[in-house]
């Protein structure tokens, strides 16, 4: 997995982009296949801009945006936001009403 994270007019400090690149670890708990994340911070007039660029491999990108006033609350924002739709993806993936390998009977 390739992963990005780019700042344009702030810098972030390595305690920021430890809290990023840890939130990225926790996606590959959905087991989808992500290709690479682009992390993109902005300042902005009023706060800052986040957005979450999620490559997946066989899906459709999941992009999420989030501007706060505070650059933490963006980042906690727009994780919480990504972690959302990847679990929604993840769970339109994996059908609930499919059924196992277990309940399939034999045919002979």
């Amino acid at each position: 997995m390739n992963v990005q994270i780019h700042a344009k007019g702030l810098s972030i400090h390595a305690d920021t982009r430890a809290h990023i690149e840890a939130a990225i670890e926790a996606f590959k708990k959905y087991s989808l296949d992500i290709t690479s994340v682009n992390v993109n911070l902005k300042a902005e007039k009023k706060g800052v801009w986040v957005e979450f660029d999620v490559r997946i491999a066989h899906a459709q990108p999941v992009v999420i945006s989030q501007s706060d006033e505070d650059l933490g609350s963006a980042i906690d924002l727009a994780i919480e936001r990504a972690t959302k739709a990847l679990r929604r993806l993840h769970d339109k993936v994996v059908s609930h009403k499919a059924t196992s390998i277990k309940e399939m009977e034999v045919a002979e």
